[in-house]
């Protein structure tokens, strides 16, 4: 017999960037935002598949990521716009 827990496959639902806590390290998987912010982000660097670490995400206040080897500060709502797992 197989053991059910070796078996299962786990699958993690998208989250918005906003929603992860510093130290995080997630992949984006889609932009939910319109033909503007997605040229800005692409231009950015933030694109389905892209790595990213959380560098800081307190409360309030801007969050900073790095990605690519470069350090990117965006806004909560910009980052809301971002989900990744």
């Amino acid at each position: 017999m197989r053991n059910s827990s070796a078996c299962s496959v786990r699958h993690v639902s998208p989250v918005p960037l906003n929603e992860v806590k510093t130290g995080g390290r997630v992949r984006v998987v889609s932009l939910a935002a319109g033909h503007g912010l997605r040229g800005r982000l692409c231009a950015m660097g933030v694109v389905s598949g892209s790595s990213i670490e959380v560098l800081q995400n307190v409360r309030h206040g801007p969050i900073i990521i790095a990605l690519e080897g470069c350090r990117v500060v965006m806004g909560r709502g910009m980052a809301k716009k971002i989900l990744v797992e």
